[in-house]
């Protein structure tokens, strides 16, 4: 497996930074003019980014799905359609990256995890991962406080000449019993306001086929209890004035039943556990441009999030384990933006947090959490060279009814970006950025009396990153050429890792002390044409990382890889399309990695290589109609993301789609 990557690597050398490009069309009497133009690669820091209209050829069904070809990316999927799907960048762990949408982040007090397999792509238009953050000066102080950000746009009211109404009727079906409708309306309300209602219903009975490994033959046992249920909707209003300023209100409802299928142990895979979930969420945005050039951002968001767990067959003397959680988040962030000089901008931020967690368990501590967030940003253009440089204060004060709580802390957060770019005639960039930053310990690691642990100390990490970025268009047939290329050095004191016991519900949370963590990020991306008609895209990306235990040279782990980190990745995407159709091939390889911190023969999990193919069709009637087939896991291989939570084989899922 390591000598196919590495082969491969040799031939696809860079990284696509980012994905999504736009295609425009000249039509002049009987000749066909095609021009493209890449995407800007060149950001402060290292960003990856898809829109809409890449998803098909990713044949990716939710965010987790759509990211998995991004560098540095390493999904943590516990298989099925509802399996849990987390997202680690850089080997620094699910809990540093952030979530935002539409401006306002989505967190999790409780576990620090951000389920992206829940979040479908039904009403995502675009999606943008930061390493580090973004260089938006008006964004708020939270945007700063994670190790890389996952930026997921909504799709805006789009309404085709004078018409002030649109409809999308969506469904999907395939394997595992998967049935998914999906409505999208759009409405102009006045000539500034719009309203965006998306409503969707997905079912699944979630039973596949796998194969047990160990006995040398080709038994195929079923997965059970992965049955999924899920409903959402979600409603937004935008208003959208004079001299740029602008209103949106959202609100969101989600509620889910699920199987949580268990660890396959000594060929045993039954698991009767199951999960609820309820979650709603209303937030509201406000930009306001001054004619004195001030910028003014105002983000308000409350959250509630229900969740019920139960175990039938967990061994108490009740003879069932049956919680229930509730956790509440009130959040509100001010910040402002102004140009000093024609080369000096700044933007000062300030957010305010409450989260609280209430549980049904005997002696539980029920904590409460206040963080406050302060981020004075300046950014100063000297000819070719920019320089970004960010202070963050981080204050957390939590309390609890019972025990005793978390200590209080203040922490110092700088980060320092620049980006230098040597001719005016080639589109060459060189950039480089530092950021320390804090991840404080969840409630869970905290206080969960399952797997939580009050000695838990915090986790710090400094990322290091050096790279360059190259873009070039051609008046040939070849219409553009993107690379990208960065190396990092993350270093990590008292990282906390969580290792998952015999269920998807219960870990087991350590400090594994100091973690040296070195990688390289390099891809490409062309598009050139086939013909007068056909177009051929292809991106590749590879991923290089060493994370290694180095806290103590005595230990049995000193100098280990940390647990599920594969040192090499690569992704591939190649497609031929034309106006109105596509086919698309996607493959991704991973080498082996360890389920636990000694790398010994025992504890290795196989590397793995799948592909999927897509294929797609629009019928340009009145009403525009789009059919959709994908193939996960074309050649039908055995695989693992996670130690005895075996993968999908071959699965076929089919897309419809009418605008109206």
């Amino acid at each position: 497996m390591e000598k196919r990557l590495l082969s491969l690597v040799f031939t696809l050398f860079v990284s696509a930074g980012l994905f999504g490009q736009a295609d425009t069309s000249n039509v002049l009497k009987e000749v066909s003019v095609r021009f493209v133009l890449p995407q800007n690669v060149h950001s402060l820091n290292p960003a990856q980014q898809i829109s809409a209209r890449d998803f098909k050829s990713l044949a990716a069904y939710n965010v987790a799905d759509a990211i998995r070809n991004f560098s540095g990316v390493n999904i943590k999927d516990y298989g099925g359609i509802g399996g849990l799907k987390t997202v680690s960048v850089r080997s620094l762990g699910a809990n540093h990256t952030g979530v935002q949408l539409d401006g306002v982040q989505t967190s999790d007090a409780q576990n620090g995890q951000i389920d992206l397999g829940k979040i479908n792509l039904d009403n995502v238009a675009s999606i943008t991962l930061y390493n580090g953050h973004s260089a938006e000066l008006l964004q708020p102080a939270r945007a700063y406080s994670s190790a890389s950000m996952l930026v997921i746009k909504s799709l805006a009211p789009q309404f085709a000449d004078d018409k002030k109404q649109r409809v999308k009727l969506g469904f999907k079906t395939g394997s595992f019993g998967l049935l998914h409708p999906n409505i999208l309306w759009q409405r102009q309300i006045s000539k500034r306001s719009y309203l965006n209602v998306n409503s969707s219903w997905q079912k699944s009975h979630g039973r596949y086929k796998y194969k047990v490994d160990g006995d040398g033959s080709d038994t195929l046992a079923t997965r059970t209890n992965a049955q999924l249920s899920t409903m959402q909707s979600d409603a937004a209003w935008y208003w959208n004035g004079a001299d740029s300023n602008r209103l949106q209100f959202r609100i969101n409802y989600s509620q889910s039943s699920r199987g949580l299928p268990g660890a396959v142990v000594y060929y045993n895979p039954y698991s009767n556990q199951h999960l609820w979930n309820r979650d709603l969420f209303l937030q509201s945005s406000y930009q306001h441009h001054f004619p004195n050039k001030l910028q003014f951002l105002v983000n308000a968001k409350f959250a509630h999030n229900y969740l019920r767990y139960t175990d039938p067959d967990y061994l108490n003397q009740a003879g069932i384990l049956d919680q229930r959680f509730k956790q509440t988040e009130l959040y509100e962030s001010v910040a402002l933006s102004y140009p000093i000089s024609g080369i000096w901008e700044l933007s000062l931020a300030s957010d305010l947090t409450y989260n609280k967690l209430d549980m049904d368990l005997y002696n539980y501590a029920y904590p409460s959490r206040l963080t406050a967030f302060s981020a004075l940003t300046s950014k100063f253009l000297f000819n070719r060279l920019s320089i970004h440089a960010t202070l963050l204060n981080t204050t957390i004060t939590e309390w609890v009814e019972k025990g005793t709580a978390s200590p209080s802390k203040s922490i110092w957060s700088p980060t320092i970006s620049a980006t230098y770019k040597p001719f005016d005639q080639t589109d060459l960039q060189f950039r480089l950025f530092y950021k320390d930053i804090f991840r404080n310990p969840t409630f869970n690691d905290l206080y969960y009396t399952r797997s939580g642990r009050r000695d838990l100390k915090p986790e710090y990490a400094e990322q290091y990153n050096a790279g360059l970025t190259y873009s070039k268009t051609f008046n040939t047939f070849v219409y553009f050429l993107s690379l990208t290329a960065d190396a990092y050095y993350n270093n990590v004191k008292d990282k906390i890792i969580a290792i998952p016991n015999k269920d998807l519900f219960t870990w087991t949370m350590m400090n594994l002390g100091k973690v040296d963590i070195r990688g390289l990020d390099l891809g490409i991306k062309t598009k050139s044409a086939l013909g007068r008609q056909l177009d051929f895209s292809l991106s590749g990306n590879y991923t290089y990382q060493q994370a290694i235990d180095v806290t103590d040279p005595k230990s049995s782990v000193y100098l280990h890889q940390i647990p599920y980190t594969p040192k090499h990745t690569v992704a591939i995407n190649a497609g031929i399309s034309s106006k109105r159709s596509g086919v698309y091939y996607n493959h991704i390889l991973s080498t082996s990695r360890y389920y636990l911190s000694e790398n010994l023969p025992q504890y290795y999990v196989p590397g793995f290589s799948v592909s999927d193919l897509s294929l797609s069709h629009q019928l340009e009637t009145k009403y525009p109609i789009s059919f959709t087939a994908e193939v996960n896991n074309l050649f039908n291989q055995s695989y693992a993301f996670i130690r005895s939570f075996p993968m999908p084989g071959r699965s076929l899922r089919l897309s419809f789609q009418i605008t109206i």
